[in-house]
């Protein structure tokens, strides 16, 4: 495959799924006519259109300074454009530019140079721009722009952090002009104290009087808690902090935190946030009030990792998210080999201090070790397996299922390590990377009985739920599905597979109802679940709310082959056949061959109806 060095610009709408919601129409001639203008800009800079999907717009450039200049005049039109829209109607776009190494394939292009821009733009603002540090460092003095640096920020998918620079509104003034400001600006200091003086006075006056000040319609009110507390006690594990001054360790701090939330997650009564969620504040400053909101939790547990060859030093505290009070803290500093120790020790005080009753004695292995190991390096394989099997590639799940077979021929009693193996199997078929698709589900679903005859039920039935979907054994799947939830209700994980199965079943409001209740455990990720509620909404016959959940979704997930499938659906059963063909060309771009794998419900008129959707739309 072809690779080259180019600039990339991401773009995408800020708030989408609420202008859709309010007003699609006229959402869509909005959209429409910045999408020219966005258009021609780019061709104006010497720029190519690559590709959109929804309210996205990817694009390249052979000058990164072109790209830069193409972004500020984007955001510069775009802002005159909506001065004469209502508030509630502009349509911000947020756009990031980066340069970077990437593959080619025909028109279009992939890797993580087009990632980076992707992340960039999630970070920057509304209708603002963010650069990546080796735009930055080609630009800086060719362009007359100002900077604000985020610095070193951690990004969803990308193994290393990125430099992060926010091109600011205010161009750089030449240096006359610059040392000219400055003497006016001393020349005014006097006026500004008293400019400030009298708004302290008018300020204080109005608080003697006890009259509020006026308040700006456009200001709103404080925000009330995003999610309300649940009824038992709740907590969040927030990525656990690597101070091994190694980033090649950050493998281990994250699967220090994510073991923690695993064993907390087995417990009845506790309600638990899952990874994904939890995971979203890392490298960014907590503000503990405003997490406990956002997550709908009581506590936060918190901590630092700082790993040696033969030592660990571990720093936990148990936060009240109410007050940011310190309900209990911990420093441990032990040889390596006890980390497993130290690990029940915590969960250990997190149940005493929330009043959790556990019935120990029933366990049929020591606590917490249930589906782990004692192996300290099998361990440590199975860290190292997890966080490439999160990064969704054929490469990466390939080394997850190396680093997860070295995990079970050192331990052979490793529940989890069974577990990963055999989801490594199980994504080569979901994501169509399997040359064998029906012998890696049968090697999926041997590992995944191995893993719950080992001690990991929940791993196990969630995994085997997944299979018998695929395998058209519905009823079994969602029996198995059923009772992974009944096991572990606080399981994010053992959610998704019931889902699937219960939608292919035809179960729509059970499906629904597994959602919600998945939703409630990682909050965080909404855009993500939009396509799971998508799903069942179109089989029953709610297709506008579908076709706006799978936009949101495919906004962030542009390469999901069955929200496209569903949209396609959606858009040929509500009349809306031009917008289906145009999603039947992209379905065919990132997943060809996928009409062969379309048929998975269990009802034949179901298969025979959407196969015929999708060959009405173009898809061959």
């Amino acid at each position: 495959m072809e690779r080259k060095l180019t600039a990339i610009l991401c773009a995408d709408v800020h708030g989408y799924s609420r202008l859709m919601g309010e007003d699609e129409e006229a959402t869509l001639r909005t959209l429409s006519a910045y999408r020219k203008i966005i258009d021609g800009l780019i061709e104006n800079h010497r720029g190519r259109f690559v590709n959109s999907a929804g309210d996205s717009v990817l694009a390249e450039f052979t000058s990164v300074v072109e790209a830069v200049n193409c972004a500020i005049e984007i955001q510069t039109s775009l802002k005159a454009e909506n001065a004469g829209l209502p508030l509630e109607r502009r349509m911000e776009f947020r756009i990031g530019v980066n340069l970077g190494d990437v593959m080619v394939e025909g028109a279009q292009i992939y890797g993580d140079g087009v990632n980076v821009a992707a992340r960039l733009e999630s970070l920057a603002e509304p209708g603002g721009v963010c650069v990546s540090g080796v735009v930055h460092d080609q630009v800086k003095n060719k362009l007359a722009l100002n900077y604000q640096d985020l610095g070193a920020q951690r990004v969803k998918n990308i193994a290393g952090p990125v430099r992060v620079f926010r091109v600011l509104p205010e161009p750089r003034l030449p240096v006359s002009k610059r040392a000219k400001r400055r003497k006016l600006l001393q020349r005014g200091v006097f006026s500004l104290a008293g400019v400030a003086i009298i708004i302290a006075t008018v300020v204080l006056v109005q608080h003697i009087s006890l009259k509020p000040p006026p308040t700006h319609a456009s200001i709103q009110p404080p925000q009330s808690p995003l999610l309300a507390l649940p009824h038992e006690p709740s907590i969040a594990v927030l990525p656990f902090r690597n101070l091994s001054g190694d980033p090649q360790q950050e493998y281990f701090s994250d699967g220090v935190s994510e073991q923690l939330i695993n064993e907390l997650s087995r417990l009845s009564g506790l309600l638990v946030i899952a990874r994904n969620s939890s995971f979203s504040y890392k490298g960014t400053p907590i503000k503990e009030q405003q997490v406990g909101r956002e997550l709908g939790v009581k506590y936060l547990l918190e901590g630092s990792v700082r790993k040696s060859p033969d030592r660990i030093r571990l720093g936990v505290e148990l936060v009240d998210a109410s007050s940011a009070a310190e309900v209990w803290t911990q420093r441990f500093d032990r040889p390596l080999k006890d980390i497993f120790a130290i690990q029940d020790e915590i969960v250990d005080k997190v149940v005493t201090t929330l009043g959790l009753i556990i019935n120990r004695e029933q366990a049929a292995v020591p606590w917490g070790r249930l589906g782990f190991t004692t192996n300290l390096e099998a361990y440590d394989d199975v860290l190292r397996a997890t966080e490439h099997l999160a990064r969704f590639t054929k490469e990466d799940n390939l080394k997850g299922r190396s680093w997860s077979e070295k995990a079970v021929e050192l331990d052979p009693e490793y529940a989890d390590a069974y577990g990963w193996l055999g989801t490594s199997y199980m994504f080569s078929v979901l994501f169509g990377w399997s040359d064998e698709p029906a012998t890696d589900l049968n090697r999926a679903s041997v590992l995944a009985q191995r893993a719950f005859s080992l001690g990991n039920e929940c791993g196990g039935l969630a995994q085997l739920c997944e299979i018998h979907w695929q395998q058209r054994r519905f009823d079994q799947a969602v029996a198995e599905g059923q009772r992974a939830v009944a096991i572990c209700p606080n399981a994010v994980g053992v959610y998704g597979p019931l889902v699937d199965a219960l939608t292919v079943s035809n179960r729509p409001v059970e499906a629904i109802r597994a959602v919600e209740k998945e939703m409630r455990l990682d909050p965080s990720r909404k855009d993500f679940y939009a396509y799971f509620i998508a799903a069942p909404y179109v089989e029953m016959g709610r297709y506008q709310e579908a076709i706006a959940l799978l936009k949101r979704h495919l906004a962030v997930y542009p390469n999901m082959p069955w929200a496209h499938a569903m949209l396609i659906f959606a858009y040929m059963r509500s009349g809306h056949e031009q917008e289906a063909r145009a999603e039947a060309v992209e379905l065919n771009r990132i997943s060809p061959g996928f009409l062969a794998r379309a048929r998975v419900n269990k009802d034949p008129a179901v298969n025979q109806r959407q196969i015929d959707d999708l060959r009405k739309a173009g898809m061959n």
